[in-house]
């Protein structure tokens, strides 16, 4: 059986809500994903993906040369189709020189010119909606809410990766709240987590998410926590780091790649939207979840990634979101209460 090339390049909040898009196309044959290194390991385990082909796009593979070779080792593959979650000219070309005869991409990519199918997005559904478009072929498919929650799949060496971070810290039977600070975004970053986890600190241990550059945030996270805080920047994986989003009762979480995770592993969410909105399509998917944001700014949204500073300097997107108004949301969640899309006004 032959079969299918997904490509998808792009960040990694973008690999995890490709992954419906995988699943479904599962049901029909193997699938390979052309993704990056990082990528590539947090869909390990995942049994919709057949394997992971690294594409270091920015490292050891850039350039001509290295698009080229990838080509022609992916045409021995023999794929019969490639889908492109990630739209640009060098993807398009890659599938093109491939020889992959049925290519599936977003009419409004960049390299639309080398698809054989041109899918029109829709602007006002879930991206991972989107994604799973290019699979049915039709943008206006009826998809169960379901089968659009991403999913990833922790293994063995990630959940003893995380008991032993909760056993060095004490904290094996501990009830946790996830704080996520980061954001490759500045101005995505809500500034208040310091408060907010001093208000949250009496109802459960807090334990701080993201990479090895938030540590300065978490250093600031931790003071303000009554000494019961974990902080885990830097120190898991990926795929670990989902894991201990998991266990977790909520996470609070800028519009960034936890967001995605805690869907992944469908963790109770608060999401913070400051610049952004969840309308650009990339809200939490979470059986329960509330998303924060000031929707009486008439500046709101100001880019749909987040502008490294304030357009107007007063940032009140986020500033005039309290960690009184987020604490009240994690207790609302973790007291098993449900709720759509919250606003504060």
């Amino acid at each position: 059986m032959t079969a299918s090339l997904v490509v998808q390049t792009s960040f990694l909040g973008d690999t995890v809500l490709t992954t419906p898009l995988l699943a479904f196309l599962a049901r029909s044959g193997p699938v390979d994903v052309l993704c990056t290194p990082a990528a590539g390991a947090l869909l390990e385990h995942h049994p919709a993906v057949r394997r992971t082909i690294p594409y270091d796009k920015r490292g050891g593979d850039h350039g001509w040369l290295a698009m080229l070779t990838l080509a022609r080792a992916l045409r021995r593959e023999r794929y019969t189709s490639a889908y492109f979650a990630q739209g640009s000219v060098r993807s398009g070309m890659i599938g093109w020189a491939a020889s992959i005869p049925d290519r599936v991409g977003f009419a409004t990519s960049a390299g639309r010119r080398f698809y054989t199918t041109r899918i029109a997005p829709l602007d006002n559904v879930h991206h991972a909606a989107r994604l799973l478009s290019l699979g049915t072929r039709d943008p206006f498919a009826t998809v169960p809410t379901a089968d659009l929650r991403p999913r990833l799949y922790p293994g063995e060496r990630e959940r003893h990766a995380v008991d032993v971070l909760l056993a060095a810290n004490h904290a094996t039977n501990d009830r946790l709240i996830a704080l996520a600070p980061g954001s490759v975004w500045a101005t995505k970053r809500w500034p208040y987590y310091a408060e907010l986890a001093a208000l949250l600190a009496d109802d459960a241990r807090i334990v701080i998410v993201g990479a090895a550059a938030d540590r300065a945030l978490a250093e600031a996270i931790a003071g303000g926590a009554k000494g019961r805080a974990i902080d885990a920047t830097g120190k898991l994986s990926l795929l670990a780091s989902a894991e201990l989003i998991r266990r977790a009762s909520a996470i609070v979480t800028n519009d960034s790649s936890p967001l995605h995770l805690a869907s992944a592993m469908n963790t109770p969410t608060v999401a913070i939207f400051g610049p952004t909105v969840p309308e650009f399509g990339f809200g939490p998917l979470a059986e329960r979840s509330l998303v924060l944001g000031q929707a009486s700014l008439a500046c709101r949204p100001c880019d749909r990634h987040g502008p490294r500073k304030c357009p107007l300097g007063h940032w009140r997107c986020m500033r005039e979101i309290t960690p009184e108004d987020v604490a009240r949301s994690v207790r609302h969640l973790t007291a098993g209460g449900m709720a759509p899309t919250l606003s504060i006004l």
